[in-house]
């Protein structure tokens, strides 16, 4: 995607998240978001199909390297070291969260943030489901994970309305949830 693209993109994404700040997901029209990136329909129409598709792209898009399956060295964190274990990837993905909070935010008021949740909680499954061995002998795994999940989804809620470093907030569901 070329730089005119990814500027195109850009400014759609925070339309689109500054609007969800103000008005309900099923009330934002593509209109209010062509308005709000000063962009024409036809632009809007060569990047996206609907607005469900728009949602879904950008937390395609954010998901992609924040899911990605291997940690390498950034400009805001470095876990290359620590690939084996479970902390440094939940920590990893808070980072890439927190680099995208000016979306992430916006999309997570009202019954978009529903729908980010369940994207999120996908990846996160396969995420948890690679990392975890040890399961409790009373719970059958998927239950477990499921747990653990949805569990960390509350989390990254929470912490994007109270704040914190993604180690201490990774810290807080380790020990509550992993020891």
């Amino acid at each position: 995607m070329d730089r005119r693209q990814q500027k195109t993109r850009a400014a759609v994404y925070q339309a689109f998240t500054e609007l969800l700040k103000t008005k309900s997901y099923s009330s934002i029209t593509i209109q209010d978001i062509i308005d709000e990136a000063d962009i024409g329909r036809s632009t809007f129409y060569s990047h996206f199909e609907t607005k469900d598709d728009l949602l879904n792209v950008l937390c395609t898009e954010i998901f992609d390297h924040v899911f990605s399956g291997h940690l390498e060295k950034e400009t805001t964190h470095n876990f290359s070291k620590d690939s084996n274990s479970l902390e440094p990837k939940l920590t990893h993905i808070l980072y890439h969260l927190m680099d995208n909070k000016r979306y992430v935010q916006g999309i997570l008021q009202g019954e978009s943030g529903e729908i980010f949740m369940r994207y999120f909680k996908q990846h996160l499954t396969e995420v948890f489901e690679k990392d975890i061995v040890d399961v409790p002998d009373f719970v059958p795994k998927d239950y477990y994970i499921n747990h653990l999940v949805c569990g960390f989804a509350d989390t990254v809620r929470w912490w994007m309305s109270n704040g914190g470093t993604p180690e201490e907030i990774t810290g807080y569901y380790c020990r509550l949830y992993l020891e």
